[in-house]
C-alpha cells in the first residue's frame, strides 16, 4: 500500500485511493484492540508482570542471558506504536533512528499493543514491567494505520504498513516483527516485504487469531519472505484460536500472558492470548541467536531456529498448526545445537538468495536472506489483524482436528499427532 495524504503532497486521486484501501487494512486491527480489553483482570506493577511470564523459566532465560542478551541487534516493531517511556522500555527504543513520514507519533501507542510487543522482545523488566526475552536488543518503533486508530486526522497522517516495512528495510534493523494481519493480499505490502527480504531482513509475523471463525490465509504471515508464528500454551498445546495452514512456519508461547490494557499505561492485564505474543517470542529468540553469531545471515539464523525447534514429527513435513516446531533458543545457545548451513540458501525453499550481509551492509561470501512463503491469494472478505486476543481465555485451549475417523491433539512433545503439509517453493 502506498501512503499519501494531502499535507504530504498527495493528489486528490491518491488520497481517495488511500481511503478506500484503509477499509481493507484498517479493518484488521479490531482483532487487536477489542480482544485486548475485554474483561481481564489488571496486574498491578507491584505484582510484577514477570510472574505471569511462564515461558521465562521454560526457556531457561537466566542461563541464556549469560551467553546472549541480544546485544547489538535491532528489531523493528511495526505495530500500534511503542511507548518509549514505560519503565521496562526506558533506553531501549531508538526513536532517533526512525525519521521522515514514518516517524509520525511512532512512540505514541494508541492501544498498548505495540508497547507490549516491544517489551516482550527487549524490555528490561524494570519497575516490575514485562521482561524482554532479548533485553540487550534495541527497538525501532513504527506506528502504522490500523482500524483501532479512530481519530480521523491521526489516520490521515499515520503511515500504512507497507511504508513502515520499506523504512525498516532501509534501516539498520536486522529483524522486523509484524504482529498485525489481514486476510486479503495487498500488492503494496507484498512488494514492501519482497524489498525487505532482498535487503536480508529476517521477518516474523503472527498467523492470526480467527481459527475458530474463518481461518483464512493471513497476511503478512503468508507473504514470501515472512516467518509465520502460531501460539501455544504452557502445556505445549496450540491455542484453538491460532490460525493454521501452510503459512505457519514456527510456533511459540502466546497464551495466558500479561499485556498493556490500553493507551493509559496504568496497569497490565493478565491472561492475554494471541499469536502476536508468539511472533514477538520468535523475533526475540532470533535476536539472541544472531547476537551470539553476528556473522551469520538471516538464512542461517532461521535455519538454526528450525533445526532446534521442538517437534515430534519429521522436519521435512512441517505441521499446518505448529510449522517446523516450537522455538527453543536454549538448544543453540546453551547446547550448541543447530547447523547454520549455507549463508545464501533459504532454509524453507532451499533456493539460493541474493541479499546483503546481516550487519555489515555488504555482501558476504554467502549472502543473506529471510524465510520465504509462497504468496497465496484468498477469496477476499473482511480483513483481520493478528493481534492479541482474549477469545480463547477459557482453560481448554487444546485444538482437536478431525482426520477422517481420527481426532488428533496437537502438542509440542510426547505422543501427540501432528497434521502434515507439503511446503511449496516460491
Amino acid at each position: 500500500m502506498k501512503s499519501g495524504i494531502g499535507h504530504r503532497g498527495t493528489t486528490p486521486a491518491r488520497a481517495a485511493a488511500r481511503g478506500a484501501r484503509r477499509l481493507a487494512v484498517v479493518g484488521a486491527a479490531l482483532g487487536i484492540v477489542v480482544g485486548l480489553s475485554a474483561g481481564l483482570a489488571p496486574v498491578a506493577m507491584a505484582d510484577s508482570a514477570q510472574a505471569k511470564q511462564w515461558y521465562l523459566d521454560d526457556m531457561s532465560a537466566e542461563q541464556i542471558w549469560k551467553v546472549s542478551t541480544g546485544k547489538g541487534i535491532k528489531v523493528a516493531v511495526i505495530d500500534t506504536g511503542v511507548n518509549a517511556g514505560t519503565p521496562s522500555l526506558k533506553g531501549q527504543v531508538l526513536t532517533g533512528e526512525v525519521t521522515g513520514d514514518v516517524a509520525y507519533h511512532a512512540t505514541k501507542d494508541f492501544t498498548g499493543h505495540g508497547t507490549t510487543i516491544a517489551e516482550m522482545i527487549a524490555g528490561t523488566g524494570a519497575g516490575g514491567g514485562i521482561q524482554g526475552i532479548a533485553p540487550g536488543a534495541k527497538i525501532l518503533p513504527y506506528r502504522v494505520l490500523l482500524t483501532s486508530l479512530k481519530d480521523k486526522s491521526e489516520r490521515e497522517r499515520t503511515p500504512e504498513p507497507a511504508e513502515a516495512v520499506r523504512a525498516a528495510a532501509d534501516s539498520d534493523a536486522q529483524i522486523i516483527n509484524m504482529s498485525i494481519g489481514q486476510d486479503t493480499l495487498d500488492p503494496d505490502m507484498k512488494a514492501a516485504v519482497k524489498y525487505a527480504y532482498s535487503k536480508g531482513k529476517l521477518m516474523f509475523a503472527s498467523v492470526g487469531n480467527d481459527a475458530e471463525k474463518k481461518n483464512l490465509v493471513d497476511y503478512p504471515a503468508a507473504y514470501a519472505g515472512v516467518v509465520g508464528v502460531a501460539a501455544l500454551d504452557e502445556s505445549g498445546q496450540v491455542g484453538k484460536f491460532s490460525e493454521h495452514g501452510d503459512f505457519v512456519d514456527l510456533s511459540a508461547p502466546g497464551l495466558k500472558l500479561p499485556y498493556w490494557c490500553d493507551a493509559s499505561f496504568k496497569s497490565y492485564c493478565s491472561n492475554g492470548d494471541g499469536t502476536s505474543f508468539a511472533s514477538a517470542y520468535a523475533s526475540a529468540s532470533a535476536a539472541l541467536i544472531w547476537a551470539d553469531h553476528p556473522d551469520w545471515t538471516a538464512n542461517q539464523v532461521l535455519r538454526v531456529l528450525i533445526d532446534t525447534a521442538g517437534r515430534d514429527w519429521p522436519k521435512n513435513k512441517p505441521s499446518t498448526y505448529l510449522g517446523y516446531g516450537v522455538v527453543r533458543p536454549a538448544r543453540n545457545l546453551l547446547k550448541g545445537e543447530g547447523n547454520p548451513g549455507s549463508a545464501n540458501v533459504d532454509p524453507i525453499t532451499n533456493q539460493t538468495t541474493e541479499a546483503v550481509g546481516a550487519k555489515s551492509g555488504t555482501t558476504p561470501s554467502a549472502s543473506a536472506s529471510g524465510s520465504s512463503q509462497a504468496p497465496k491469494t484468498t477469496s477476499g472478505g473482511e480483513t483481520s489483524a493478528a493481534g492479541s486476543s482474549t477469545e480463547s481465555s477459557s482453560s481448554n485451549n487444546t485444538l482437536w482436528i478431525a482426520l477422517g475417523a481420527v481426532a488428533a491433539v496437537i502438542v509440542i512433545g510426547g505422543g501427540g499427532m501432528a497434521v502434515m503439509r507439503a511446503r511449496r517453493s516460491r
